[in-house]
């Protein structure tokens, strides 16, 4: 992790999101005295699972995975975190630790907020506070989806599920798959990289997708949704 000082050429002067667009001078002002600007490199921990923290983030460019952790043997792959996107949110509200790490998969640009000033921000201004309350309960509702995945699908729907949530991501990041290996595919079908590795090759068998090194097109799109949906 790297901070950026006003002097380097990474420095961002405004907030351009339009969630921060909200705001009024004065709560422009709080927000901007109390964050600092940071650049994770590939493979930094943003987040640790367990970990305490005074702070959110904001990520204004690059990709991060987010995952729960079983004892460190084990990982199951949550989401991307994607720009214009906050991470710790609840840190705003509750006391508790992070539930989940996340780690960048790309250089990833961001700001890190000190909660009390969002928190502050939040009882101002009812607009920014509904737009964070709607991120919050947006996110929450993936993780629901995610729940229901793991314990009612079998492993040839979870794979299946995963792929069309990534593919999904190629709008804005169409290298996505490039940027995950086997095991990253695997975790977020909650399967091991040998079962990841069968299924895919038996999906590229079946035509639904076709396998270019790293990447993954996917061929039969309906296809690949009925076999999400009967797994």
């Amino acid at each position: 992790m790297k901070t950026i000082q006003e002097t380097d050429k990474e420095f961002i002067c405004d907030i351009q999101a339009p969630c921060f667009q909200l705001l009024l001078p004065d709560e422009i002002e709080l927000v901007r005295a109390s964050k600092t600007q940071v650049i994770f490199r590939k493979g930094d921990s943003l987040t640790k699972q367990g970990a305490f923290a005074s702070y959110i983030l904001f990520i204004i460019s690059g990709f991060a995975k987010q995952y729960v952790e079983d004892n460190g043997i084990k990982n199951f792959n949550l989401q991307i975190i994607k720009p214009g996107e906050f991470v710790g949110l609840s840190a705003v509200f509750t006391k508790v630790p992070f539930s989940y790490s996340i780690v960048a998969i790309t250089n990833c640009h961001a700001f890190l907020i000190e909660k009390e000033a969002i928190g502050n921000v939040v009882k101002q201004n009812g607009m920014f506070g509904y737009n964070i309350i709607k991120r919050y309960c947006e996110q929450n509702s993936n993780l629901y989806i995610s729940l229901r995945t793991v314990l009612y699908k079998q492993m040839n729907g979870r794979l299946a599920e995963a792929l069309l949530y990534l593919d999904g991501l190629k709008d804005i990041e169409p290298s996505v798959f490039q940027l995950l290996n086997r095991k990253d595919i695997a975790d977020f079908a909650n399967i091991s990289v040998e079962n990841a590795v069968k299924l895919l090759k038996s999906f590229e068998k079946d035509g639904l997708i076709e396998l270019k090194e790293k990447n993954i097109v996917i061929i039969k799109k309906n296809e690949l949704i009925e076999t999400s949906k009967r797994g």
